[in-house]
């Protein structure tokens, strides 16, 4: 911990990075890599017949992101301000990118990813730290009468990402957005009509595809399809109640082997809990409470607005994200197929945490004391 400290920490700079902030996210990372290990072994086995294989791929991410939180976390985040808008303009042609024939990827019928030969990317997870960065930006001025680019610009990135199609990430997407136009100062009067607005349009996107339609039934009705659209629910719900109180023990989970889909990337906190139990997940959830709060915290004590709005942005990301995952794996809010934070699998989504997590470092350095 105090040599990551240390690497994180630029004399040249005032102050020292967010001790608590450090603390969590290697928490979080290492436990990542412990469950991602965990709750693959069976599939690890079955496709590369190497037990560490997902283990071995998240390591390899997690070194990268750390290498990247470091180089966020000594880099004046006003830097970024002058970035904003190429930032989104790369970004946007990434997202257009996906449906380019021998450099997106179409896995399951969705193209999410960009092939680059030597690794793969999904811009949807750069697109929500860039779309932080060029709204924190934007807004960082007084500006009358934006209130309709906000919405093309919105309008735009969410029509890129449901394209994939991916309607959870459009989610965040939107949350993210909604979260810092309010933080602005925006008036009452535009959430009064964006929210039902942004709700009709979700749950309209949700009932004209019948993959999504058939999730949502399956959450107002477990027992309609339990071999099909409700089969993942039902098994990461007894998962959760196979936990009880304390779990049945690290490294014992019965439901990853092959019972339970998206065991190591949507569903692990499913995992999670059968482990740990009620106590474990508890500590899980406020462990991330903890992260988001310290955010804000930090974010509050910006010097400027550009640095509030950047670490707010980037708080709301990890909490409205963890909130939709947790929430589906509990079965408050359907399925969205949204990774858990730091912990599913996955390496642009880890890479990209870690960055951010650098970027709220370095405002940490020159907070107001």
């Amino acid at each position: 911990m105090k040599i990551l400290r240390h690497l994180l920490w630029k004399k040249s700079v005032q102050g020292s990075p967010d001790g608590w902030l450090i603390a969590v996210v290697v928490f979080l990372s290492l436990f990542g890599v412990l469950m991602v290990y965990d709750a693959s072994v069976a599939i690890a086995l079955r496709d590369f017949s190497d037990q560490y294989y997902y283990a071995k791929e998240q390591l390899k991410w997690l070194a990268l992101g750390v290498v990247a939180m470091i180089v966020m976390a000594r880099v004046d985040y006003h830097k970024w301000y002058g970035f904003a808008l190429p930032l989104l303009l790369v970004s946007m042609g990434l997202l257009l990118a996906v449906f380019v024939p021998g450099l997106g990827l179409r896995v399951l019928g969705a193209n999410r990813w960009l092939n680059f030969g030597f690794f793969v990317l999904q811009p949807a997870e750069l697109a929500k730290l860039v779309l932080i960065i060029y709204l924190a930006a934007w807004f960082s001025a007084k500006e009358k009468g934006r209130f309709g680019a906000f919405l093309l610009l919105v309008g735009i990135m969410f029509g890129l990402v449901i394209a994939e199609p991916d309607l959870g990430t459009g989610i965040v997407i939107l949350g993210i957005a909604l979260v810092m136009y309010f933080l602005s100062g925006a008036s009452v009067k535009h959430f009064m009509f964006l929210v039902p607005v942004i709700v009709l349009g979700v749950m309209t996107l949700a009932v004209s595809s019948p993959y999504r339609f058939a999730r949502l039934t399956s959450f107002f009705n477990p027992e309609s399809d339990p071999l099909g659209a409700s089969y993942q629910i039902r098994q990461v719900l007894l998962s959760l109640g196979s936990g009880g109180l304390t779990g049945i023990g690290i490294g014992k989970s019965r439901q990853k082997y092959e019972y339970l889909p998206e065991a190591n990337t949507d569903s692990i906190f499913a995992i999670i809990g059968e482990e740990v139990g009620f106590v474990g997940t508890f500590f899980v959830i406020g462990t991330f409470v903890f992260f988001v709060w310290r955010t804000f915290h930090i974010a509050t004590h910006a010097p400027d607005t550009f640095g509030r709005l950047l670490g707010s942005g980037i708080a709301s990301f990890i909490g409205i994200q963890s909130i939709l995952n947790i929430g589906a794996m509990t079965a408050v809010v359907p399925l969205t197929g949204i990774p858990l934070p730091f912990i599913s699998y996955g390496g642009s989504s880890l890479v990209i945490l870690l960055a951010a997590s650098g970027v709220v470092l370095n405002i940490s350095r020159q907070r107001k004391i």
